[in-house]
């Protein structure tokens, strides 16, 4: 009764679904260890970073990743150009990031976030930084994706303002090496507030980990999904195969036999007519 099994036709759907839950699998299980990934680079990044950690030199720290982002890191050099982020958030009050660019002694230009402060961007409200050469001491920071709420580009931003924090927005501005990272300064500034370092791009608990989890289930339901339909055609072929021994299934017309065919094929004589005969006058 199963050796319909070892058709042609059951050949293909035998060797599609041998093909089909190994790559299911393997995809529903990578994407479910890329979800695993981001929890635990949620839970490192929430992690609180001991008060005594020691500042370690900044270049010994590039490039940032989930295990540098958030450590402290020093440099030296002299301060430049003085740059405003607006429409950053600091415990739910609206107010601006007060940024520097440092010139190290490398030669290379690092951003510096030295604080917040509340309200609208101004430039008299910042204050300036300080002359000559200084020691900066700061949480590591990866550059941004996105930053100011609003605004989509550079150019819709007035003279003095960044939208976002990172080498791709600034090169425009310093023509000279950047680092592809900032710092900020994490003690009170000049009455400004520290700005807390952030958890590193494409990492935690956001929209794409929970889109990781929800590949996973879509691949594992195509694994049930395989097996269900293959299991459907399996009971219909054997149903079908038990109906035909037990001659359940309606039995094929006889052909008709040829003479029999031949008169049905022929058209019926036409009778002829008979010869009219007169009738007497009466």
């Amino acid at each position: 009764m199963h050796r319909f099994l070892l058709t042609p036709r059951w050949w293909g759907i035998n060797v599609f679904v041998a093909l089909a839950i190994p790559f299911c699998l393997f995809m529903g299980t990578w994407q479910l260890g890329r979800f695993e990934d981001r929890v635990g680079s949620h839970k490192e990044a929430q992690a609180e970073r001991p008060a005594d950690q020691a500042a370690e030199p900044l270049d010994s720290l590039l490039p940032v990743d989930t295990k540098t982002s958030g450590r402290l890191a020093s440099t030296a050099g002299e301060y430049g150009q003085q740059l405003l982020v607006p429409e950053r958030d600091l415990d739910g009050k609206p107010g601006f990031y007060v940024l520097t660019l440092l010139r190290t002694d490398s030669g290379k230009t690092v951003p510096v976030v030295r604080g917040w402060l509340p309200g609208t961007a101004d430039p008299a409200k910042a204050p300036a930084p300080p002359a000559g050469r200084v020691e900066v001491t700061g949480a590591l920071q990866s550059s941004e994706n996105s930053g100011t709420k609003g605004v989509h580009a550079q150019g819709g931003l007035p003279p003095g303002q960044l939208g976002v924090i990172g080498a791709a927005t600034l090169v425009n501005l310093v023509h000279e090496p950047l680092y592809d990272a900032w710092l900020t300064v994490q003690t009170p500034v000049d009455g400004m507030t520290p700005v807390p370092a952030k958890a590193p791009n494409n990492t935690g608990l956001d929209l794409k980990a929970f889109q990781n989890l929800g590949y996973t289930g879509e691949w594992f339901v195509f694994v049930a999904f395989v097996l269900f339909m293959w299991f459907r055609l399996y009971r219909r072929e054997v149903e079908t195969l038990r109906d035909a021994e037990a001659g359940l299934l309606p039995a094929e017309a006889p052909a008709p036999a040829p003479a029999a065919a031949d008169a049905a094929g022929k058209p019926e004589p036409t009778p002829e007519p008979e010869p009219a005969t007169a009738r007497p006058a009466e």
